[in-house]
């Protein structure tokens, strides 16, 4: 209950001080919360992708029968199964969704927090890592799963991995754009999935492992990285037996479905890619894109959106080598490292990269590691503030930049 109950008091908060932006500036949440692509799902969950209205348009205000079919099936469907219920609006379905989406997402990240601790304090004494030394965590991985009870967190070091999930739980929920979670987007359920694999492969339960890609890969295009690399450590452990081999079929089943339907859709087998680089100039460009905004947006840029926006973007690569520093087990490192790789490495709409970056949250676990060694005040402090930026940041990207995501 401890993640259910920081997940959701954290974004609590953020909704508070996105209503308080709201009131000041002449708006409503639910706008909010519904605004840019927020509105295609919508849209999609009540009418389908062949009755979304045609004031909806992409990012050059261009539409056809074809346009809608940029948006992954996963979500809008979902909403719109949960906005048949009586009396239940499908913005109502879609905030009830993100809720329960978002609570599994923290579950599962304070278990993928706490099992990514007890690996990496099980390597090898003399190992690289600033927190080592410090980190001599005896207990094995086994000892963990099959515990009911907190026993297994009683600290035999500075460590507790219970502590570093919670903390890992903080940071997840107040990620910069952490208000998206809020938000008729797609990243609440994506990164429940997300996580949930991982766990899975960590856990060796393929078959969750599989599922979960799956599905993921009906959400969002992302999950290419995710079908990567369960199918990899599938493969790796195929000594597992059939479950490993199922997680290998399972896992893109959801991500090449969806684009055989488009493909269907549209008559060729690069429908869903052309849609996307029309629509909204996403492309692959090798990071070109990324290194003028960056370059440009820390010189002369005088919004603090656009310079905030370039630093996270900074940051986040730098995350890469914290985590092969500190040796981050290899399919969630191998993951995080796909994901930022995909974004920085796309044109498009530069200013959305803190809400697209968001399912590398997995790169944070180093920094959760090393906050749960400091003082308890330390870490209240530090953590109120992210809590605090987060939500002011998320505020002020939805309701006073104009192309925030």
């Amino acid at each position: 209950m401890a993640p259910i109950a920081i997940y959701l008091a954290i974004r609590a908060i953020g909704l508070l001080t996105l209503a308080r932006f709201a009131d000041l500036r002449g708006g409503s949440v639910g706008y909010f919360l519904s605004s840019w692509d927020g509105r295609w799902m919508l849209a999609i969950a009540e009418h389908g992708y062949g009755g979304v209205p045609f004031t909806q348009a992409d990012a050059h205000g261009y539409r056809d029968a074809n346009t809608p079919y940029a948006f992954f099936p996963g979500y809008p469907m979902l909403v719109g199964a949960v906005a048949k219920l009586p009396g239940v609006t499908t913005f109502g379905a879609a905030m009830a969704v993100n809720i329960v989406v978002g609570c599994i997402a923290a579950v599962g990240v304070a278990r993928l927090g706490a099992l990514c601790c007890r690996l990496m304090g099980d390597r090898p004494r003399g190992g690289s890592g600033w927190f080592t030394d410090n980190l001599r965590i005896t207990s094995r991985v086994s000892m963990f799963l099959n515990s009911t009870t907190d026993s297994t967190d009683a600290p035999t070091s500075r460590v507790v991995p219970r502590r570093v999930g919670l903390i890992l739980v903080v940071l997840f929920a107040a990620a910069p754009m952490g208000i998206v979670l809020s938000m008729a987007y797609t990243e609440a359920l994506f990164c429940a999935l997300a996580v949930w694999a991982l766990v899975g492969v960590l856990e060796r339960r393929w078959l969750l492992a599989g599922t979960m890609t799956m599905l993921a890969g009906l959400t969002r295009p992302t999950a290419v990285v995710l079908v990567g690399v369960v199918m990899l450590a599938a493969l790796l452990a195929r000594r597992d037996g059939p479950r490993a081999w199922l997680a290998v079929i399972l896992s893109p089943l959801g991500y090449l479905g969806y684009l055989g339907v488009v493909w269907h859709q549209t008559g060729s087998p690069t429908g869903w890619f052309t849609i996307q680089t029309q629509g909204w100039g996403t492309e692959i460009d090798w990071g070109k894109a990324a290194w003028q905004f960056v370059n440009y947006s820390l010189v002369n840029a005088d919004e603090v959106a656009v310079v905030a926006t370039a630093w996270i973007m900074v940051a986040t690569i730098a995350l890469v080598a914290v985590c092969v520093w500190e040796r981050l087990p290899w399919p969630v490192l191998l993951y995080g490292t796909l994901v930022i790789v995909s974004i920085v490495a796309s044109s498009g709409l530069m200013m959305s990269r803190p809400r697209l970056l968001l399912p590398a949250f997995v790169m944070l676990i180093p920094s959760a590691i090393a906050l749960s060694r400091a003082r308890p005040f330390t870490q209240l402090w530090v953590l109120a503030t992210v809590v605090t930026l987060s939500s002011w940041f998320g505020a002020h990207m939805l309701t006073v930049y104009p192309h925030a995501i």
